[in-house]
């Protein structure tokens, strides 16, 4: 197969892409617009492979997707490119309408188009899978507000975003799923839990976490730090991406969690144990906790149902809590340079030279 990647840059794309190259005979064209990010450094495992291609481009551009397409010829689609931080959301909501709303009614009409002039055998085989998110839904009944079995979010669960971001996600499902029946394009719909692992970039918790820490900064808690998230390894969600787009069938679709759910505070607290543990110092990593106001409309607790794609599909995940984030804070530990280029700028001095001034 030929797979094109939109946002293969990102965090969870380029595991994605790390995994196609690394683990099939599959080829893998990546179009990253390379905001802020987006990271090429992520990808210098593959880069070199004859099956990786890489291609700087705004899906919010139309012809330029459908040239891509037509030049490429690929056989699915995986749509990951998002804008994704919630903050960043609240602050400056526009540019996620434009880029999951906006961009993402663009890519399907130049897919719509691309996928209709197939011929009948390709035609049958394409598959367009949008990978979204669990915020979706809302958030669920927290162990304080109910006593007994907790629910969780299934596949069935009703639409009700909080956040500007997870709206424009919300609505970006919504149009897909109308493409799949209006005109009947192959579509797949996946929902992911909150993801964590290495190159993740350093503005979401568990990142930025072990980046304060390391220079001395206030670890930040938002509230009592009470909020749970279900974890997923982002290596662990990019097996079960493949796993969707190469088994699923149009119209299905799955939710992916990591059987995980921890309070964010325990998130924290978890953390500076490893890190007392793997670069230890004077004083303990927890004395640098410290609580902030809440963020408006922040959600209290997500948690998935991923039974299935477990049974429909055979994916489950292989890494615990423990092992991954063990994993993870070792990763930040042997890749300061990265964390370091990505904060200073200077790996977008590098994009400016290399790629966003190119003819």
């Amino acid at each position: 197969m030929k797979i094109l990647i939109t946002g293969g840059a990102g965090f969870i794309g380029s595991a994605v892409v790390r995994h196609i190259i690394e683990n099939t005979q599959d080829s893998v064209v990546n179009v990253d617009k390379l905001t802020y990010a987006g990271n090429l450094e992520s990808l210098k495992s593959v880069s070199d492979s004859a099956r990786y291609c890489f291609e700087q481009l705004d899906i919010c551009d139309q012809s330029g997707i459908s040239a891509l397409l037509i030049k490429h010829q690929p056989d699915a689609i995986m749509h990951l490119a998002a804008e994704s931080h919630v903050d960043r959301s609240i602050t400056g909501p526009a540019e996620f309408v434009q880029t999951n709303v906006v961009g993402t009614y663009s890519l399907l009409e130049a897919c719509r188009q691309y996928w209709t002039a197939l011929d009948e055998t390709r035609k049958a085989a394409f598959r367009f899978h949008h990978i979204s998110t669990d915020e979706v839904y809302g958030d669920l009944p927290h162990p304080d507000e109910m006593s007994g079995e907790l629910p969780l979010f299934t596949e069935s669960t009703p639409y009700a975003p909080s956040s500007p971001y997870s709206s424009t996600k919300a609505a970006s499902d919504h149009l897909v799923r109308a493409w799949g029946r209006t005109y009947k394009l192959p579509v797949i719909i996946t929902n992911c839990s909150n993801n964590y692992g290495p190159y993740h970039f350093p503005e979401k918790l568990i990142p930025l976490i072990i980046s304060n820490a390391l220079e001395g900064k206030p670890l930040p808690v938002y509230g009592k730090g009470d909020q749970i998230r279900d974890w997923l390894y982002v290596e662990d969600h990019a097996r079960a991406l493949y796993t969707v787009v190469t088994k699923a069938q149009p119209g299905t679709t799955y939710n992916i969690g990591g059987h995980n759910e921890k309070q964010n505070l325990d998130v924290v607290n978890k953390v500076c144990e490893l890190l007392d543990e793997l670069m230890p110092k004077a004083e303990k990593y927890n004395q640098q906790i410290t609580y902030v106001a809440d963020r408006p409309g922040h959600d209290r607790r997500y948690a998935i149902d991923s039974s299935k794609i477990q049974q429909e599909l055979g994916w489950q995940p292989e890494e615990t809590f423990e092992t991954g984030l063990r994993k993870t804070v070792q990763w930040y530990l042997d890749n300061s340079d990265w964390v370091s280029n990505v904060k200073s700028g200077a790996y977008q001095n590098w994009i400016e030279q290399n790629y966003e001034k190119r003819d």
